[in-house]
């Protein structure tokens, strides 16, 4: 969605809402669409003192695996974003302004890359998941195997031959 902009940066006082929903749907993380449903998108633009602010809540259903033991999970999330727009930067680079050169922005791109970088590395089915058993597979959350999972160190395997 492009958002015009160009009253807000004019008049001060000014604001607008925006709601709609976001597809991300054809977003692959890890080999999966893990965006079952549309993102729920509600942005506030405001001029306050000649200071552009764009806020941002994200709403939305996230499908994926449990890191560890890969029990099929899903969580919900609601996402707050805040960020200060200028028209042009006289930087090369800064982190603390978004430009908005043609005083328009691409919501999208910006509140697809915000929700990217806001998930979480791991996801896991719960906090003490035991995942699953190196030899045979099986789910350890689900109870024990019987695999023997003691480790011996490889440089001292010769001397288990001597016992």
């Amino acid at each position: 969605m492009l958002l015009d902009l160009k009253d807000i940066f004019v008049c001060d006082g000014a604001f607008k809402d925006v709601s709609y929903a976001l597809d991300m749907s054809d977003v692959v993380i890890a080999g999966e669409s893990p965006f079952t449903s549309p993102v729920g998108i509600s942005a506030h633009v405001e001029n306050k003192a000649g200071i552009v602010t764009l806020d941002v809540d994200a709403a939305f259903a996230y499908s994926t695996v449990c890191d560890r033991c890969l029990t099929p999970l899903e969580r919900h999330f609601d996402y707050h974003f805040s960020h200060k727009l200028i028209e042009e930067l006289e930087e090369d680079f800064n982190d603390d302004y978004i430009e908005a050169p043609d005083l328009s922005l691409d919501l999208d791109e910006l509140i697809s890359s915000d929700i990217l970088l806001e998930l979480p590395t791991k996801f896991l089915c719960k906090g003490d998941c035991q995942g699953l058993c190196q030899k045979c597979g099986h789910n350890l959350n689900l109870g024990d195997c019987g695999c023997d999972r003691t480790e011996i160190d490889p440089r001292l395997e010769a001397l288990k031959e001597l016992l």
